[in-house]
């Protein structure tokens, strides 16, 4: 088996004028176990980031930790500075339920409510205080709208959300993080459970999502991550080892980790 040192970095850094989310130092421990081991990374505003690595790298513990997912989970502790508009949303001080209205987050299952469609997007902005109707029916058709699923919907808004397939469900619960205004969008392989041609669908919807939101997705698909990312970061071992734009990651990487990793190499 290959090894490599690990000690070797390639991170890109950013004019701070674009960047709208950085980590500096940030650690994951669960219990004993150090998932993410210091890593430094920014994003950039209005483009898709993908994270890519192999199982159990860290990737999707790193991306939980960016809006505190990873509290609800026992006996975890995180150090380092996640920084979204200057402030440190790891700290103790800061409202979790308000960092995640602006940091908003799609899992790798489809997990809609077990209530209508409509109520799928309005339930959070209910809970939220919002009870103007004529708001509220304007946030379902422009969430519904921005992914891609209002004009297979419009005319069955008070059926169940369970009854829609895996692709349309998934584009829901898109719909319904984004009904929320965030400013990014944290998505945990969203389209491994999904099949080709739903997964384009939702491909689609998260390239025209860049126009409006900053978009962090992990995947473990290369050609996914080639096909919509504007920059890719590959970890290993909870390490982000290198960081560049998509098209220097899949064609001229500095780091021959990430060569053999993205050519189908790797070990």
């Amino acid at each position: 088996m290959k090894t490599y040192n690990w000690d070797e970095r390639n991170i890109i850094t950013m004019d701070q004028k674009d960047v709208i989310l950085h980590t500096n130092d940030l650690h994951v421990w669960y219990g004993d176990n150090e998932a993410i081991k210091g890593v430094d990374l920014q994003f950039q505003k209005n483009k898709v980031t993908a994270l890519i690595g192999p199982s159990g790298c860290g990737k999707s513990t790193y991306l939980r930790s960016l809006n505190r997912m990873n509290d609800e989970i026992a006996n975890t502790k995180v150090t380092g500075e996640i920084m979204y508009k200057g402030v440190n949303i790891n700290s103790p001080k800061v409202d979790v339920f308000e960092a995640r209205k602006r940091i908003g987050m799609v899992f790798q299952r489809p997990n809609p409510f077990s209530k209508s469609i409509y109520e799928n997007i309005t339930f959070a902005l209910k809970r939220h205080g919002e009870k103007d109707k004529h708001k509220l029916d304007e946030i379902v058709e422009t969430s519904l709208k921005q992914a891609a699923l209002w004009d297979q919907v419009k005319d069955s808004l008070d059926k169940s959300a369970l009854a829609l397939s895996g692709g349309q469900q998934q584009r829901l619960c898109i719909a319904r993080a984004i009904a929320m205004k965030p400013e990014i969008l944290l998505l945990d392989e969203p389209a491994s459970a999904l099949d080709p041609i739903s997964t384009g669908k939702v491909e689609e919807t998260i390239i025209s999502l860049k126009d409006d939101y900053s978009i962090v997705i992990v995947t473990h698909n290369m050609q996914q991550a080639a096909r919509i990312s504007d920059y890719t970061a590959f970890f290993y071992l909870g390490h982000a080892i290198e960081y560049d734009e998509t098209s220097k990651i899949f064609t001229r990487p500095k780091i021959q980790a990430t060569e053999d990793y993205v050519s189908g190499h790797f070990g």
